[in-house]
């Protein structure tokens, strides 16, 4: 695809590092809490489209290659005035024609569900959105071989290896990044990682994301790396989102933390496996609780 297309009188083409000031204010005049910070992650680790008119931003679209078969989609936004013209439609195209075959992963807004269906994509489970003020929660016991350590740099390579297990996406290129943002806690069994969970800012507070544990009884491993953060910062404003189906909502609401919001997680097949098996993920480890919505 050329830098740039023209459908008068909207102009697309790639978001450059120049974008992020007016990228970061068409999503806070629509709501979203991600800083200028926020969006330099995205810009650093994906590839953007922009919409413009009249040297001004109207719309932005952000997609992740996760190897040569996996992709996710996000940070697709329209300015209020402009929507309605097929702005979203035509990023979307961008971003679909930069990624090609791949197996492509979105979460969408009710709102967006109907386009991204009129685009192939199609829905297979959702994602709630947890946020509140943290505090000191109840313990949550581990086995008596089992700990939490802060994480080193010598797990990079294991960290990778989980995460990438835990959601069924490459993420040597996205996790080592993020490790220079966040803090992050290992669960270290007789000095075997059993996962981890990272914390970081991120729009008008902090994010708990990824999560990753083996299934155990009643999530208590994948309970004790998030309720470390919780206990940690008490007093400040903490997100996470956590798919549906591993069973951490009502404990979360129990906690305090109010669901904000629910998306629907949608994907769109460019390869002849099996929809169950694109971004299969290892069985035993999950991933409790997602990087961004964007990267899943």
């Amino acid at each position: 695809m050329p830098d740039s297309t023209t459908h008068a009188p909207f102009t697309y083409r790639r978001l450059t590092a120049d974008d992020l000031p007016a990228a970061q204010r068409l999503s806070a005049a629509i709501g979203w809490p991600h800083r200028r910070e926020d969006w330099g992650f995205s810009a650093h680790t994906g590839i953007g489209f922009v919409a413009e008119t009249a040297g001004v931003l109207v719309g932005t679209v952000v997609c992740w290659k996760f190897g040569a078969d996996q992709a996710t989609l996000g940070m697709l936004l329209v300015a209020p005035e402009h929507r309605g013209v097929g702005i979203g439609r035509t990023l979307l195209a961008h971003a679909l024609e930069e990624l090609g075959k791949r197996d492509i992963t979105l979460y969408a807004t009710e709102a967006a569900r109907s386009m991204c269906e009129a685009l192939g994509f199609e829905a297979c489970g959702a994602l709630d959105q947890m946020q509140g003020a943290a505090f000191r929660p109840p313990l949550v016991a581990l086995a008596a071989d089992e700990r939490l350590r802060p994480l080193g740099a010598s797990d990079a390579a294991q960290l990778v290896a989980l995460a990438s297990r835990a959601s069924g996406l490459d993420r040597s290129h996205v996790l080592p990044p993020l490790l220079d943002l966040a803090d992050g806690i290992a669960l270290d069994r007789d000095g075997e990682l059993l996962g981890f969970s990272m914390f970081r800012r991120f729009g008008r507070g902090f994010l708990i994301g990824p999560v990753v544990a083996g299934k155990s009884p009643d999530s208590a491993h994948a309970k004790a790396l998030i309720r470390h953060w919780l206990a940690l910062n008490e007093g400040a404003l903490v997100r996470i989102d956590v798919p549906h189906g591993h069973g951490l909502r009502t404990w979360l609401t129990g906690l305090g933390l109010a669901r904000s919001d629910t998306v629907v997680r949608m994907q769109r097949l460019g390869s002849a496996q099996p929809r169950a098996q694109a971004g299969h993920a290892d069985g035993p480890l999950l991933q409790y609780a997602v990087i961004t919505q964007s990267l899943t």
